[in-house]
């Protein structure tokens, strides 16, 4: 009986098992996975982010080769696809590392280790750290989901020796680099698909990226290539008068300044003009400066924040509302991996502030490593530290070696047949426009890629070194481009510059029409 009660059972539950897995694989196909590509959230699908994109997954898979093949025509693969300093060898700041290194390892600073802490430590960094500590706590530990109130009052510091004008530590937040604060106030700037974004063409893709994901409207608005990529206010207008026309409820207006990919820096008196366009449009002026160190041109074009420029045009505009971003990865920092920045929020609603708050506490809080990077680089050594002669060594190498590469690297692609680039400003970056031959524009459309995805693709192939396609960034229709950045060591700038325009030659030559 019971052996015949197991059976009926048994039988039972194979029956609802059977029905069970016929249901789901109707559901969800022939191999019964819930999730596919085609039933993942289509924003997702949708997002393309370039500088990670497919030549840089191409570059990963030539310098494994590298390991076990030598005879590729080059000896190392050169990533000159995103602006990562310390992968291309650029040196970590000593004094940052070496605070950092104390506050991961507290037992070095107890007091019976302090004579020989003091052999391989300035007395500053001690201090640094201590105090650092003091305020921390436990690196290990979580912080304010805001940030440590004691690194953001340093940054609001720091911005009143910038700007001259107040910041208030209450409208800073903490965050993870730069582009989460940018992801952050994009999605709060979001209400439905109709939300519009102004955005620069061409544009780091980050910005694109976030918008696919949140499901908001781009509004791109053009550079002028041969305005050394200035800003026009009436291509603004143009701009947001088009999208309204079609009923995109346009928002905000996002400045990269210093430029990415482009590398322009603006003058004080367009700055003056976006501001005023702002003001009568109506939008939220967001302002991406992490490249606000990197300015090669300081006599001619210094770098000016949007916080300094809209305060100093009176409290009329204080109804003027401004985001600003910054990041412990670019500059003569390079930090990316730790992953610091800051977001200021100017004019911001108070209930607003409270809602990014919310949004912030929901990721717990910005990495503390970050955080600290962040507050050496608003805080760094000053005159009459022990350390700040090593620092104010090292960051000078750093900010010549980068000037003289920006413009080695810009002459060498001006030297190439139908190739124009514009000198970088600023940022990390050259953007040259390269006149491809109809025969290579005809061979790419038969490969299935874009022109200037097609000769990016040739030069990693033959020479190693990465770049990314200027249709990754956006560009003026029936123009192709490549971004690169000059971070490749100086002392490999000759045979760089050398294979390149090798290829370049090579290249011409066969797909010349």
């Amino acid at each position: 009986m019971l052996r015949n009660l197991y059976r009926t059972t048994s039988l039972a539950a194979r029956q609802s098992n059977i029905h069970y897995r016929t249901l789901r694989l109707a559901s969800t196909g022939s191999k019964g996975k819930v999730l596919t590509t085609d039933r993942i959230n289509p924003h997702i699908r949708n997002a393309e982010y370039a500088v990670r994109g497919a030549l840089p997954i191409r570059a990963e898979a030539l310098s494994k080769e590298l390991q076990t093949n030598k005879s590729l025509g080059f000896d190392r693969v050169v990533f000159c696809n995103i602006g990562n300093p310390q992968q291309l060898q650029q040196k970590p700041i000593t004094f940052f590392r070496q605070v950092a290194s104390l506050c991961d390892n507290p037992e070095l600073l107890k007091a019976e280790n302090r004579e020989d802490l003091l052999k391989l430590y300035p007395q500053d960094a001690i201090d640094r750290a201590e105090l650092l500590l003091k305020h921390i706590g436990s690196v290990g530990a979580y912080s304010h989901s805001q940030g440590l109130p004691h690194i953001r009052e340093n940054i609001a510091k720091f911005l009143e020796r910038r700007d001259g004008f107040p910041a208030n530590p209450e409208h800073i937040y903490l965050t993870q680099g730069a582009s989460s604060g940018v992801q952050n106030v994009l999605q709060m700037l979001t209400e439905n698909e109709k939300s519009g974004i102004m955005i620069p063409i061409p544009q780091y893709p980050l910005y694109s990226a976030t918008l696919s994901l949140i499901n908001a409207t781009p509004v791109p608005y053009y550079l002028k290539e041969e305005q050394d990529w200035g800003l026009s206010v009436a291509e603004l207008k143009k701009s947001v008068d088009e999208s309204r026309a079609k009923g995109v409820d346009v928002r905000a207006l996002a400045i990269i300044n210093p430029g990415n990919p482009t590398g322009q820096c603006l003058t004080e008196g367009n700055m003056r003009e976006i501001v005023d366009f702002c003001k009568a449009e109506n939008l939220v002026l967001l302002a991406d400066e992490v490249y606000q160190t990197n300015i090669y041109k300081p006599e001619q074009r210094p770098f000016h924040s949007f916080k300094k420029v809209l305060r100093s045009m009176g409290e009329e505009y204080n109804d003027v509302e401004l985001f600003s971003f910054h990041s412990t990865s670019k500059g003569m920092i390079g930090e990316c991996g730790r992953r610091g920045g800051y977001l200021e929020c100017v004019n911001i609603d108070e209930g607003v502030l409270q809602q990014l708050y919310k949004v912030a506490s929901i990721s717990l809080c910005p990495n503390v490593h970050g955080q600290i990077m962040t507050d050496l680089m608003t805080n760094p050594p000053v005159e009459g530290d022990a350390s700040y002669e090593l620092y104010n060594k090292e960051v000078n190498g750093i900010y010549e070696s980068l000037r003289r590469r920006a413009t080695k690297l810009a002459s060498c692609f001006n030297g190439l047949e139908n190739v124009t680039c514009n000198d970088a400003e600023g940022a990390m970056y050259l953007f040259p426009r390269v006149r491809i031959p109809n025969k290579a524009i005809e061979a790419a459309k038969e490969a299935g890629v874009a022109a200037d995805a097609f000769y990016a693709l040739k030069m990693l192939e033959a020479t190693g070194v990465c770049v990314i396609p200027g249709s990754g960034f956006g560009q003026e229709p029936n123009t192709w481009h490549f971004r690169s950045t000059f971070l490749p060591e100086e002392h490999l700038f000759d045979q760089f510059c050398s294979n390149i325009e090798k290829f370049h030659k090579e290249f011409m030559n066969e797909y010349r029409d």
